[in-house]
């Protein structure tokens, strides 16, 4: 199908299923090993869920330094802590192709507005 052939979507509707960021920046989730994350889960959403379905993306800070790797999923809202490579395939199969959050990775015990643990 080309993009001619395509439906048009309705102002305003996104043009991917879901949109993964991953915290890629800050003072530490790229010392927690969020760049493999990142390329995990690009590779392994693009194999499983197509190149347009789910969009992963780079992201800068999230505001919660020190439970990072930080992912987060949306339209849903829902976001990941301490997230490892080991941990992408989980999050793949059971939120991005299945519908249903890891719950052993969801944040926790957070409040809105920046988390950063404090050093020291």
């Amino acid at each position: 199908m080309t993009d001619q052939t395509k439906p048009v979507l309705a102002p305003g509707a996104g043009p991917f299923e879901r949109h993964v960021f991953v915290c890629m920046s800050g003072g530490v989730c790229p010392s927690q090993g969020a760049e493999q994350v990142h390329a995990a889960m690009k590779d392994l959403a693009k194999q499983t869920c197509g190149p347009v379905a789910v969009r992963v993306n780079k992201s800068g800070c999230l505001g919660q330094c020190g439970h990072g790797p930080m992912v987060c999923v949306y339209p849903e809202n829902v976001w990941y802590a301490g997230v490892k490579v080991e941990d992408v395939a989980e999050i793949v199969e059971r939120h991005l192709v299945g519908g249903e959050p890891v719950e052993r990775l969801l944040f926790r015990d957070h409040h809105a507005g920046p988390n950063v643990v404090k050093k020291g």
